[in-house]
């Protein structure tokens, strides 16, 4: 066994050498989730200009709704990612936790 530097930078524990490929695949699964979040919120800033510049317009009127439908699917979106990430982000932190648990061995 080997002392490697996980997850904390300033805790250092002992893994087995087998076992490091599976922290470093949640790891990976920690910065998807991230990487997914932020793509929720520049879909929803995209829906969110493009409802306002719909609303602007003021020659066509008979579309507005359309504007106003852009900014409630634009909170949606926001609240679907949201959610997501936190939902996942608690498993893995559960995951994570239980892992600690039964490798971790003090100096």
């Amino acid at each position: 066994m080997r002392r490697v530097k996980l997850y904390n930078p300033f805790k250092t524990r002992m893994i087995d050498e087998k076992f490091i490929r599976e922290h470093l695949a949640l790891e990976r699964t920690k910065l998807a989730n991230e990487r997914t979040l932020l793509s929720y919120i520049r879909s929803s800033l995209y829906l969110f200009i493009g409802g306002l510049a719909i609303l602007q317009i003021k020659e066509y009127e008979h579309v507005q709704w359309l504007g106003y439908l852009s900014l409630i699917i634009c909170v949606i979106f926001i609240s679907i990612g949201v959610y997501r990430y936190i939902h996942l982000n608690r498993k893995l932190y559960k995951l994570l936790r239980s892992d600690d648990e039964s490798d971790y061995k003090p100096d």
